[in-house]
């Protein structure tokens, strides 16, 4: 995460149930991937170590989990809304990817947007 101080970001799904914080430099970099289940949702995520993420207590009871492919993949969303406001990535299996436009306003400064080719995923992370 750099040399830059973190702040603590609070975010979470449409219908509030699901709700987090997160201790996050100001400027991330998120990314969009073409994967199928990424496009379909139009997710765009920046990941932090799961260390630095904190569900808020109650939220796990609204929270369900799908997997495909590999399973390493942890696609969790809300059972009530539907909203995928966090997951654990393939790409960071100790990782948590934030979903950019659930994080509350004001604690983002910037945001760069990078892509990232899930849909040949394998070869695309190697080049990395």
């Amino acid at each position: 995460m750099g040399t830059e101080a973190v702040v603590v970001h609070s975010g979470g799904c449409h219908c509030r149930r699901v709700r987090w914080q997160v201790e996050a430099p100001a400027s991330v970099v998120a990314w969009i991937c073409n994967c199928f289940d990424c496009s379909m949702r139009g997710n765009t995520h920046f990941v932090v170590p799961a260390a630095r993420f904190k569900l808020q207590p109650g939220a796990e009871e609204f929270i369900t989990t799908y997997t495909f492919g590999t399973h390493t993949a942890k696609h969790t969303f809300c059972k009530v809304c539907g909203i995928t406001s966090f997951y654990s990535p393939r790409s960071n299996p100790d990782g948590v990817a934030l979903t950019v436009t659930c994080v509350d306003p004001g604690t983002l400064k910037h945001v760069e947007y990078r892509k990232f080719d899930g849909r040949n995923w394998e070869d695309f992370f190697q080049a990395q």
